[in-house]
């Protein structure tokens, strides 16, 4: 993983393919919520068919969108390394579990929007500004000349140092709210322990030997993960 990070590349052709899965999958999430899709997994399942769409249905398939356009966002703009063809299918896979996972799951709801679903809005508005804002930040302060080499540390980096991978928690509990099905809180709670166990350890050593003291000051002054709290 650490060479992974220190090995920066356009990467045009993996980019493009992660995208295309991505479109293949929103496909398959509009297929599910208004299509035919949905009436068999339903009928499957033993679910009631409903004779009306919820607008959660649509509320989800937003969210869907918002985040293809951000990982778009991400990978062409932002992200500067290497991308293994391993990570080509295995980021895809990821998030079918939120395209076509949460699609599945919202069907049998069939209860208006409530104040909880405006919550959940909320909390997606405010994960994608911690993520795609956390980037942003990130990538101007990149683009000055005088700052190659140096540690970010500023913005919403320094409410905590992976502000980004809690912004992607906040916005995945989202999800689970509008879809208010028991098996999609698990989800964000998966998610939060492979930032917690596995990517933020992995990320801190290669961050730990590339920028070394600069580094071990930020991390004893800010909060690792989740802001306040750890």
């Amino acid at each position: 993983m650490l060479d992974l990070y220190a090995n920066k590349s356009a990467a045009t052709l993996p980019k493009l393919i992660i995208t295309l899965i991505e479109l293949a999958l929103i496909a398959l999430s509009f297929f599910i919520l208004f299509g035919d899709g949905g009436t068999w997994i339903a009928n499957i399942l033993g679910w009631p068919v409903l004779d009306i769409i919820p607008q959660r249905r649509w509320v989800i398939f937003f969210f869907s969108i918002v985040i293809l356009v951000r990982m778009a966002v991400m990978m062409f703009v932002f992200m500067k390394r290497a991308i293994p063809w391993s990570e080509v299918f295995s980021v895809p896979f990821a998030f079918a579990f939120y395209y076509a996972g949460f699609a599945i799951l919202v069907l049998p709801n069939a209860a208006p929007m409530g104040w909880l679903d405006w919550v959940a809005i909320a909390l997606f508005i405010l994960g994608c500004y911690l993520n795609t804002g956390a980037e942003l930040q990130r990538h101007i302060f990149k683009l000055d000349p005088s700052n190659k080499g140096k540690l970010y540390t500023g913005g919403l980096f320094g409410l905590s140092m992976h502000i980004n991978f809690f912004g992607d928690v906040v916005w995945v509990l989202a999800y689970a709210l509008i879809a208010m099905h028991v098996l999609g809180f698990a989800l964000p709670l998966l998610l939060l322990a492979m930032f917690v166990f596995f990517n933020v350890p992995k990320l801190d050593e290669y961050l730990r030997q590339r920028y070394g003291q600069p580094f071990k000051d930020y991390e004893a002054r800010t909060k690792r993960l989740i802001p306040f709290i750890w």
